[in-house]
């Protein structure tokens, strides 16, 4: 147990100490109040626990506390001791739940998101190619909107292809190429988004990510997919972004430059959200430095980015460009050149830092 005299002692504290699973707070201090207080306190650690002790158990107080703060327990003085333990073993064992609930999040279904994604590649390059791709895009559109909460979104872009498992291959090429389909064709590839958020919804915690990809298709002014009265804002705003990317993604893959695949954009009257237009524009507005290299399979590295497809020696897909490079990528074409074998050299890109040193890799999109 730590203690700290007044608020600005404790913000303090709190950033040298902390973070902390339980804070009690009083309410009357000079300079900051409990309510401000338990409110930087929120923001700073938001899985912390908070508790309001003060003698003015009045109900304005009691209102502004949960409100502003979140507060888990507003207490009256005089507290004896008793109810003062009993309130922060409550608070202890909700900080449990909380860091759980967290821990289930981010590692649980991560593990099972990374599963389907490396099962994706593994069936479907191509598919799982464009998914790497369109991650990308959805992050820097989230960062240009001030996205709080970036697991939904991201989730979503990375699974948005899942459904393309029940698609031909030959189908999917034209789609990549923007390429015409026939009605049979555009029919069994409009089904894909549904298949993926029937696949998802089974899975605990996952319908907020099902309902994004559902209306990844979805217009602006409510035409499309699914055939309901959603339009506008109704629309979830992870569905709207997911859409720009996947349709900016689509022209770029017909051979439109950025600049080309934004202006037709714009030229879609109802289509999309037009300040995530406006985001989308301002993500790519700066170039991004890169370096491109010639590669065989011996060579990869994790973190690098394909620059063009792989294919084995009879022309089958292996992995597809703008796919970043992982371990499973690279024991696969690695059995693959000890079998079949692989085309090789190819081409790979990373982005360089302005010492001069290579960086994370770079979207092979960027390449004039």
């Amino acid at each position: 147990m730590d203690t700290a005299l007044g608020a600005e002692e404790g913000l303090r504290t709190l950033e040298t100490k902390g973070p902390f699973a339980v804070v009690v707070s009083d309410l009357q201090m000079p300079g900051m109040n409990g309510i401000q207080f338990l409110s930087r306190v929120r923001e700073f650690s938001p899985d912390t626990v908070r508790i309001l002790l003060t003698g003015n158990a009045d109900l304005q107080a009691s209102i502004d506390a949960i409100n502003q703060g979140q507060i888990f327990r507003f207490l009256a003085k005089p507290c004896s001791a008793e109810l003062l333990a009993t309130a922060l073993q409550a608070g202890l064992t909700q900080h449990r739940l909380i860091t759980a609930e967290r821990e289930l999040l981010e590692q649980t279904l991560s593990g099972s998101v990374k599963v389907l994604c490396d099962i994706l590649s593994l069936v479907n390059p191509e598919a799982f190619g464009r998914s790497f791709r369109i991650t990308r895009y959805v992050e820097a559109l989230a960062e240009q909107l001030h996205v709080t909460e970036l697991w939904a979104v991201k989730t979503a872009a990375m699974l948005s292809q899942i459904g393309c498992v029940i698609l031909p291959e030959t189908v999917l090429t034209k789609v990549y190429r923007g390429e015409p389909l026939s009605p049979e064709e555009t029919q069994l590839y409009n089904q894909h988004p549904f298949v993926a958020a029937d696949l998802l919804a089974k899975i605990p915690r996952m319908k907020r990510v099902a309902d994004i990809i559902r209306f990844q298709d979805k217009y602006y002014d409510g035409y499309g997919m699914p055939g309901d009265n959603r339009q506008g804002n109704e629309i979830p705003m992870e569905a709207r972004i997911l859409k720009v990317a996947l349709d900016f993604d689509a022209l770029e893959s017909a051979g439109k430059t950025k600049m080309q695949a934004f202006d037709e954009l714009k030229k879609r009257k109802g289509w999309y959200d037009l300040t995530i237009l406006d985001a989308l524009k301002d993500a790519f507005a700066a170039d991004i430095k890169y370096e491109v290299r010639t590669a065989v399979v011996a060579e990869l590295q994790q973190g690098m980015v394909l620059g063009e497809d792989i294919t084995s020696v009879k022309g089958i897909l292996l992995a597809a460009n703008g796919q970043e490079v992982n371990e499973s990528m690279i024991m696969r074409l690695k059995n693959f050149s000890k079998t079949v074998g692989v085309r090789e050299p190819f081409t790979v890109l990373v982005t360089i830092e302005s010492q001069g040193t290579v960086a994370k890799p770079a979207d092979p999109r960027n390449v004039a």
